[in-house]
């Protein structure tokens, strides 16, 4: 039972795959914070360009 239990204590795979799912999480996160900006800046853009149109105005 004793080798049981050493064996448990000495098993990292199950941090490994923590570790490497915090990585993932993180990454996907950057991604999204990244897209929703870029959304964002060009929502901005292609409203001034509507608008520019619409009035017969070059920016």
């Amino acid at each position: 039972m004793s080798n049981l239990i050493a064996r448990f204590v000495k098993d990292e795979s199950g941090a490994t795959a923590i570790e490497y799912g915090l990585i993932a999480a993180l990454i996907a996160l950057a991604i999204m914070v990244g897209a929703g900006s870029l959304g964002n800046a060009l929502g901005v853009k292609f409203n001034d360009i509507a608008t520019a149109v619409s009035t017969g105005v070059a920016p």
